[in-house]
């Protein structure tokens, strides 16, 4: 993940390694990228919709600005698997991935939807959208 690792450090990340928030992130990104294992924007969304969230994740989708959502919609949607994938990957426990997915992916998916609409490819390049995502991820 050579790029995207670089792309974390130019974004703030000092010590990445050691950030659970900018691991996360990159997980995060990764699952949103990859069509593999139940990946990918579209599952996802569908994820959602399906955990009867569908509004939520569509004003995300929208060009009008996103609901907010909570951590226990995240673990309603999400289930065990995603949400336990991420949070291994990050290093934090389940509530706590859960509340910073609750702040990171309704500003995710927006940057990944730009124009209102699910994009058509079925990968999305990780590195171009950690280059999307600078301007919300900033250097906090």
């Amino acid at each position: 993940m050579g790029l995207l690792d670089t792309a974390l450090g130019m974004l703030g990340g000092n010590n990445q390694a050691n950030d659970p928030k900018a691991m996360l992130i990159q997980a995060a990104i990764g699952l949103l990228s990859n069509q593999q294992q139940g990946g990918g924007l579209q599952n996802l969304l569908s994820a959602f919709q399906n955990a009867g969230l569908g509004s939520i994740v569509s004003s995300w989708v929208s060009t009008g600005q996103n609901l907010p959502i909570s951590a226990d919609q995240i673990q309603q949607a999400l289930g065990g698997g995603h949400l336990s994938q991420l949070a291994s990957a990050s290093g934090l426990s389940h509530e706590d991935t859960a509340q910073q997915l609750s702040d990171l992916l309704p500003g995710l998916i927006d940057k990944m939807t730009p124009n209102g609409q699910v994009p058509d490819h079925t990968n999305i390049d990780p590195a171009a959208l950690m280059q999307q995502f600078s301007s919300l991820f900033g250097k906090s």
